[in-house]
């Protein structure tokens, strides 16, 4: 009797044990295949310093870029932070949030995120996809950094622009 106690209960442990490691290896899973879905998405070209201007500041990697786009007509719009920092990143963002902009294109405040950011094509995600890069965000060490801008039509722009022109227009001259 005493013995299938024994076998019960280290049947019980290793059945738990297995849950956990289990449980552990798809939350690591989860995480690791939002980094590669982020990667692949080049989402650090658009949200990490420097990347624009050939020296990526890793150290606040998605922190937010120091190059803006202008859109003509529209204004000009950096990536934002989008590190877990609750003042300047995406930090009091809910998962179902982050999941919205990324697949919509909507803000929690409402507002549609610049036009430069691809959420039309990042709707055809999977949920499991779109899940697994809210995942790997907020595990993301938070980074504080205040991006610059948005800067509407006319305002002085406070960081690099990149310029978006329509046809005929010339670029900028060289600087005296």
């Amino acid at each position: 009797m005493r013995t299938a106690v024994y076998v019960a209960l280290a049947a019980a442990a290793a059945v738990a044990a297995t849950a956990t490691v289990l449980a552990n290896a798809r939350a690591e899973s989860q995480i690791e295949r939002g980094k590669y879905l982020v990667t692949l998405a080049s989402c650090n070209d658009c949200h990490t310093p420097g990347y624009f201007l050939g020296n990526p500041d890793m150290a606040k990697y998605l922190g937010g870029s120091d190059v803006a786009f202008e859109i003509p007509g529209l204004g000009s719009f950096a990536g934002r932070n989008i590190t877990p920092d609750k003042e300047t990143g995406i930090g009091n963002w809910t998962a179902e949030q982050i999941a919205a902009a990324i697949t919509s294109g909507k803000r929690p405040d409402g507002r549609e995120l610049a036009p430069i950011m691809p959420w039309r094509a990042f709707s055809y995600m999977s949920k499991e996809d779109v899940a697994a890069i809210v995942a790997f965000l907020q595990s993301l060490p938070p980074v504080k950094h205040e991006v610059a801008g948005p800067f509407k039509p006319g305002e002085k722009v406070t960081a690099f622009l990149y310029r978006v022109l329509p046809p005929g227009e010339t670029s900028a001259p060289a600087p005296k």
